[in-house]
């Protein structure tokens, strides 16, 4: 928030620079070194480089190139006024007095694959909703913003610094892997084959997927999928072919159940459930569920959740019916089931079992004894909270990130803007057989 000067331009392309040209250099060797001493074998063999960092202490004129064309155009971005002339340029970089920091290691993972990784790191999704979270909360007050220009590329524009960005930051990295040097020109010519090819490709996927949207929203899933259309398109070729063909039909999914229950369901159906002005409760649910399906509902989750988190568990029901009791001579009885979750208590039981009633040892094995009748009980009423509140009051529990910050910004601002959750079901017949149930459209 608030306002951008030229000299914040400045300070920000600095930082961009060292992180880019430097500390990811420097991290990258690093981590190569680490592997190094830790496998024993070479890495920097063969084609691989050992890339050399940026030295803002010993500055080299494409460090200032770089500086001078990245600042001005985030300038442009800000609105802020650009300084062209080169000599002003260097006076305000002189009176910042810019400064390289020492440079520690990250601690992130760098990665040391060889070729495209077509998976993307879990970095880039911390990166993601971090900005997102960040996003989230001027959502309320974007007075807190400057208003920014977005800027159209343009290779015949000498003035935009668009091309003097491209040849400094190409150079810069040419730099680092000590590869030759590019010229301007050879870059704007390189930067106008490019920018057309993606920019017509673009465009005209987006067109055709739009359409196909414009379809969904005019209603038409109702006439069937012959009204939906793939296209294909070859401008490689330059022929013009446009050809368009109806999509495959949707695979149809078992459910495992006997008519007149559904035997098959395809990934665009789904149970619509609308309960805006009584909401249900999760027990009301998981009781429509085996109700009207005749099934045993061992699990509901958010549809397309991998980690082991739900809503409902009928494991953890049957925690309700475990107990932890004393006889009159002060021996445990403890159900089976309490040893699975806290195996520990075993020893405690056994020892209360054999250790006569003055022993003063009795003592130690019954404060272990009790610590897990707490949690249990502390377990029983967490799970009664959840399974006799609304389910949207469940899902909160579950699901909302414990720890402030911008997930959890994130995550209520969706919430708050969204009156529907979409549900997994994990179930069984009463022959234990799984059963396939399509994903549940909750709204409330």
């Amino acid at each position: 928030g608030g306002s951008i000067d030229f000299n914040a331009c400045v300070r920000i392309a600095f930082n961009r620079m060292m992180k880019d040209f430097r500390n990811s250099i420097l991290d990258l060797s690093h981590s190569a070194d680490e592997m190094e001493k830790s496998s024993g074998k070479k890495f920097w063999t063969g084609t691989k480089r050992r890339p050399r960092p940026v030295d803002w202490n010993d500055p080299m004129p494409l460090l200032m190139e770089y500086l001078y064309s990245t600042a001005n155009l985030y300038a442009s971005v800000w609105r802020a006024e650009v300084v062209r002339d080169r000599s002003e340029f260097q006076a305000v970089v002189d009176e910042l007095k810019l400064e390289q920091a020492i440079w520690e290691p990250s601690g992130d993972k760098v990665d040391l694959s060889e070729g495209d990784n077509e998976e993307e790191s879990g970095d880039s999704g911390e990166d993601d909703e971090k900005l997102k979270g960040e996003l989230y909360k001027f959502a309320a007050d974007t007075s807190k913003l400057q208003p920014a220009q977005p800027q159209e590329f343009e290779k015949d524009d000498d003035l935009n610094f668009h091309i003097d960005f491209l040849t400094a930051a190409t150079n810069m990295r040419s730099w680092n892997y000590d590869i030759k040097a590019s010229p301007r020109h050879a870059v704007k010519v390189t930067a106008g084959r490019i920018i057309p090819a993606l920019a017509t490709t673009t465009a005209m996927v987006c067109g055709l997927v739009g359409i196909e949207f414009a379809k969904l929203v005019l209603g038409l899933q109702s006439q069937g999928s012959d009204k939906f259309l793939n296209s294909n398109i070859n401008l490689a070729a330059g022929s013009g072919n446009f050809t368009t063909f109806a999509p495959d039909p949707p695979v149809p999914i078992s459910t495992g159940l006997d008519a007149p229950q559904p035997l098959s369901f395809t990934s665009w159906d789904r149970i619509d459930l609308s309960y805006k002005l009584n909401e249900l409760s999760v027990e009301q649910l998981v009781a429509y569920l085996e109700k009207s399906f005749g099934v045993t509902v061992n699990r509901i989750f958010l549809h397309g959740d991998t980690e082991d988190r739900a809503l409902y568990n009928a494991l953890d029901k049957k925690k309700l019916d475990w107990t932890i009791s004393y006889d009159d001579e002060g021996k445990v009885t403890v159900s089976d089931g309490v040893y699975t979750q806290w195996p520990q208590i075993r020893m405690a039981v056994q020892m209360l079992g054999r250790l006569p009633p003055t022993s003063g040892q009795r003592a130690i094995f019954k404060t272990q004894v009790e610590k897990v009748k707490v949690s249990l009980e502390q377990t029983k009423e967490s799970f009664m909270k959840n399974f006799q509140g609304n389910v949207s009051y469940a899902y909160l529990q579950v699901y909302r990130p414990s720890e402030e910050g911008e997930k959890q910004d994130y995550f209520d601002a969706v919430f708050k803007g969204r009156d529907y959750l979409t549900l997994g079901v994990d179930c069984h017949t009463e022959e234990k057989e799984d059963i396939t149930l399509p994903c549940v459209k909750y709204t409330f």
